[in-house]
């Protein structure tokens, strides 16, 4: 993991958001139960272009704004916050859909600091 791209720490709106987006998919205790988990996880380092593939998503347009904004934060040296994962069939990005896809037009092969929980569900 390039040190220079990412923060430490999620960052505690991540988690919120995680959970509006959870919710699309569990009950609002499973979703609570989840991101609690994710909030306590540890932080582990996937290559973006695994992540993208186990998600079956696909690469955002780099025109997408957000894409766009988190590739104009990185060229002014400031940090993007590790993205939130929930395991499944198919691996679900919690949080930070635009951010691997920043980093993925930077290169596929780059490391993303990700916490990951496994949905159990």
């Amino acid at each position: 993991m390039d040190k220079k791209l990412w923060l430490a720490e999620p960052e505690a709106h991540d988690f919120s958001a995680a959970m509006d987006y959870l919710e699309l998919h569990f009950t609002p205790p499973v979703s609570k139960k989840l991101v609690q988990g994710l909030r306590k996880a540890k932080t582990v380092n996937k290559k973006a272009k695994d992540i993208l593939r186990a998600s079956s998503l696909p690469l955002l347009p780099e025109k997408n704004l957000h894409v766009q904004q988190d590739l104009k934060k990185l060229k002014k040296g400031k940090k993007l916050s590790p993205v939130l994962l929930v395991s499944g069939e198919p691996l679900i990005i919690a949080d930070g859909y635009h951010r691997l896809s920043a980093i993925y037009y930077i290169s596929e092969d780059l490391e993303i600091p990700c916490r990951l929980v496994h949905s159990g569900v």
